[in-house]
């Protein structure tokens, strides 16, 4: 079966989307657990993947509803999801790294957009504003992420000053990209 066409529904919104677009949670010892890798026991609860649509769940007290159970749900939860999303993606992108498939550095990244080996490109969130317009200048139609800080990427890559980086068109590529996407519709 086709992964990608796999769908559930959000305990939210009732309404039934692509596993890509919501964030699973199981119960286990009547506690709430994100499964992002779907690899616990137990039924599913999906949610909309993005910040608000968990708040209302929880505000709403949707998991104990669905589940019928008073389950024990960190004070911190909704932080703890997002750091698991956050780190997922920035896991990815070492992961690339390792792969050969990530180039980083202002004039690497321009050469390798000329060559139109560009899936896409990762920019600092705090880059200067003559970098941002060069890149997005070069970059065209090719899509810019502006998820992490220079202290982010330089930590997850053990470089200094990561300001562009380039992932080339690859296999591997798409992964990256799925784990940086789910992390900004979640920040959305």
């Amino acid at each position: 079966m086709n992964r990608g066409s796999v769908e559930r529904k959000c305990i939210l919104e009732g309404i039934i989307k692509p596993l890509d677009e919501l964030l699973r949670f199981v119960m286990i010892d009547n506690t709430l657990l994100p499964d992002f890798n779907k690899k616990l026991p137990g039924k599913g609860i999906y949610v909309t993947n993005n910040r608000s649509s968990l708040e209302k769940a929880l505000e709403k007290k949707l998991f104990n509803k669905v589940t019928r159970h008073n389950l024990k749900i960190d004070d911190n939860f909704i932080d703890i999801v997002e750091k698991l999303i956050k780190s997922r993606a920035l896991n990815s992108i070492n992961i690339a790294r390792k792969a050969g498939i990530l180039v980083a550095g202002f004039e690497k990244v321009k050469e390798e957009i000329k060559k139109n080996k560009v899936e896409f490109i990762i920019e600092a969130s705090n880059a200067g504003k003559d970098g941002k317009e060069k890149i997005a200048f070069l970059a065209k139609s090719i899509e810019i992420f502006n998820l992490f800080s220079i202290d982010e990427l330089d930590a997850t890559l053990n470089k200094d000053n990561t300001v562009h980086i380039a992932i080339l068109k690859s296999d591997t590529s798409r992964m990256v990209y799925n784990n940086l996407k789910k992390y900004q519709n979640f920040l959305s």
